[in-house]
Parts: C-alpha cells; sequence; structure tokens
C-alpha cells in the first residue's frame, strides 16, 4: 500500500472549470505557487458530460477567458464540446497546474493553514479557493421513487441524447432552460409532454442579431448594473438566485410549434404514473427530471457558511475565515459570476485580493504529480 501524500503550496483550487482556470491565470501571471484539483480526468470533460446538442447561451466573443479569445466566428454560439477543448487548450497553452481526477473529500483547518484531502493525497495550502459551488447532487421529488419501475427516468444531467429512450411519451418536467431544449429536441421523435411554468421569456430571438445588438446589453446589465455594489443590484440578488432563468433561445411558442405539449406543474404519482396539477395522467414512457440539483458543502470543514448553506463571503472573499475564497457561484457579486463573461472580472480580483493580503511562498510551483517544478512559465499573451 502506498504512504499518504503532503503536498505543501500557497493556494489550492478547487475546480477546474471556467472560473478556476480563470483565476489560475492570473495567480500564474503573478508567479504564486498553486494547484488546481478537479475530479475529472481532463479539462472541460464536465462539458462534455452533458446532453450531445447543447449550445451555448452567449456568442464566441464572450466565451474567452483571460489572455485567449475563443477561436472562430465571434457571432457563433459554441457547442458544448467546443467549449470543453476550448478549457483543455486553455490549460495546456498556459502550463496551468491541472490536477485531475482528483475529487476534494474534505477541506479542515490544520494550524495557520489548510488541509485539502482528495484520497490518499493532502494539499496543505495558505490559501483555499473553492471554484466548483458544493458537490452538485440531481434533484428530484420525493415521490419520483412511486413511478413504475418500467418508466425510464433520467435526469438531465444523464440525458444525451433520444437514443437512450424508450419508445413512447416522454415526460420533461421543468420548463427553465434544459427543460425546453431537452422537449424540443424529443418532440422530433417522441410525443412529449412538458410540464412546468415557465419564470419568463427573453423578449428578443436568440441568435446572431441578438449577439451583435441585444446580448452586449444584456452582458453589460450582468457584469456591470446587477451587482452587490448597486442597489438594484442587492435588491435583485436574493430572487435571481431562487428563481428559475428565463427561457432564452428556446421559446414557449417554439414548443408548441414542434407539437410539444405544454401542461402543468407535476402535482405526484397515482398507480405509478405521474399526474399533473390539472388531474391529467401522463402514460409516460419515459420522464427526464430537469429539476436542478442540491449544492452539498458538508466536505468543506469550516465556518464558512450559513444557515441556508450560503457561502458568507464579501466579493468572493470569506467572512471571518482568512485564506479562504470562492468564485463561480450564482451572484457571487454579479448576475453574470456564474457565466463565462462574469468569472474573467472576478477572477482578476481574487487574484489582486490574494496578492495584497498574504505573499506567495515561492515563484516555484508544484508538477501535477506533486513533485517540485523549474521556474514558473507566466503566461504572456493576450
Amino acid at each position: 500500500m502506498e504512504a499518504h501524500q503532503h503536498t505543501e503550496v500557497d493556494t489550492v483550487i478547487v475546480g477546474g472549470g471556467q472560473a478556476g482556470l480563470a483565476l489560475g491565470y492570473w495567480l500564474a501571471r503573478e508567479g504564486r505557487e498553486f494547484a488546481i484539483l478537479d475530479g475529472n480526468a481532463r479539462p472541460g470533460e464536465a462539458w462534455r458530460q452533458r446532453w450531445d446538442s447543447l449550445r451555448l447561451f452567449t456568442p464566441a466573443k464572450y466565451d474567452g477567458l483571460p489572455g485567449r479569445p475563443f477561436p472562430g466566428d465571434r457571432l457563433a454560439f459554441p457547442t458544448k464540446d467546443e467549449l470543453a477543448d476550448y478549457l483543455e487548450d486553455y490549460v495546456r497553452r498556459f502550463d496551468l497546474p491541472f490536477v485531475p481526477s482528483t475529487r476534494v473529500e474534505e477541506i479542515i483547518a490544520d494550524g495557520d493553514v489548510f488541509a485539502v484531502r482528495a484520497g490518499d493525497r493532502t494539499w496543505h495550502a495558505r490559501n483555499v479557493v473553492i471554484a466548483t459551488g458544493g458537490h452538485r447532487i440531481p434533484k428530484r421529488p420525493a415521490f419520483a421513487g412511486e413511478l413504475d419501475p418500467h418508466v425510464l427516468q433520467l435526469h438531465s444531467q444523464d440525458y444525451k441524447n433520444p437514443g437512450q429512450l424508450r419508445e413512447g411519451t416522454v415526460l420533461v418536467v421543468g420548463l427553465g432552460n434544459s427543460g425546453a431544449e431537452i422537449a424540443l429536441e424529443l418532440g422530433r421523435s417522441h410525443h412529449t409532454v412538458l410540464s412546468g411554468k415557465p419564470s419568463g421569456e427573453m423578449p428578443m430571438k436568440h441568435g446572431r442579431t441578438a449577439a451583435r445588438f441585444a446580448l452586449p446589453v444584456v452582458k453589460f446589465l450582468g457584469v456591470h448594473v446587477l451587482t452587490l455594489n448597486t442597489p438594484i443590484g442587492r435588491k435583485a440578488a436574493p430572487g435571481f438566485k431562487s428563481m428559475a432563468a428565463p427561457l432564452i433561445r428556446t421559446k414557449s411558442k417554439d414548443l408548441a410549434a414542434a407539437g410539444v405539449q405544454l401542461g402543468p406543474r407535476l402535482a405526484g404519482v397515482s398507480d405509478g404514473s405521474p399526474v399533473l396539477d390539472d388531474g391529467t395522467r401522463v402514460q409516460a414512457a419515459n420522464v427526464i427530471w430537469c429539476t436542478g440539483y442540491h449544492e452539498d458543502y458538508s466536505w468543506v470543514k469550516l465556518p464558512v457558511f450559513d444557515d441556508r448553506g450560503e457561502p458568507k463571503q464579501t466579493r468572493g472573499v470569506a467572512d471571518g475565515v482568512p485564506g479562504m475564497y470562492f468564485i463561480g457561484q450564482e451572484f457571487l457579486f454579479a448576475a453574470a459570476s456564474a457565466t463565462l463573461p462574469g468569472v474573467a472580472r472576478d477572477a482578476r480580483y481574487l487574484a489582486r485580493r490574494l496578492a495584497k493580503e498574504r505573499r506567495p511562498i515561492s515563484a516555484r510551483r508544484p508538477e501535477p504529480d506533486g513533485r517540485r517544478a523549474k521556474e514558473t512559465r507566466l503566461p504572456t499573451s493576450r
């Protein structure tokens, strides 16, 4: 049996998605010693695992991270695989210390540093940045277990394409953006019922024209106006976190035109079949749960969460726990904080705070296998 491995590092970033990589770019430029721990086998894998036809809502001109514009047509909407490839290239281009297949199981205080444990490895760090949110646990109603066992049930995180499903009716539960887009795709091959009520719809048609004229306004509002520094942003933040996003690309009229049957919310199960609020029993062969996630932070053994389980933080800096930071969460500072256009600004801010509050151990950092590297090669392209 191999001995437990210990690594000392100035900063650990938990999560190698766009938020963690953007912060890593700035830390590398400042010569800091850090490691990016990610549970997936390679960068961008969280995007690759989503359904096959997924495209971003933001055009390519807003999808690049610091130092590297997104390649190709600036008004096109990249696929999830194109974004995943971009993130993998980003790590390679800037030689970021990405440690793959490393699921963090516990973060605790250990004297004047933090201990970050993942399997048989522990990192001791002066600073820890949580760039993942909590561990995402798919959310399903309690009565999901009462459905007939012959009904195929998938959460949206497990849905890939219509080929997974059985013949017969599909009930898609949840009229958010995921539910709307999946239902539209399934409507081409299955009788599809979409259960739920949208929280609203973007007033403009999504596409290249919107990318040129309307989305720049939306981006400006989300990054610069709806922030915790403005009265309107502070007023909007609680509702923004609790309410589903408005339908962006696929609207109710698009679903109706495609033959998707729109129904009220799911009320429960009767004799193994789903029943809607109006009493309609859906004879479904398949149910797709587009019902979101629970955020589980139980692995963070530090007093940095409020009674609702939300991080106690000010612009990503944990309240009362020096050295602990957050990035990439919903409305961390602005409405766009969890999006590609928003993480770049938040990453730059956190990098400056880290530089101001704590001096780095050195300008040398570990290789992904934990060995000491030679001098850090800093990103230079812009």
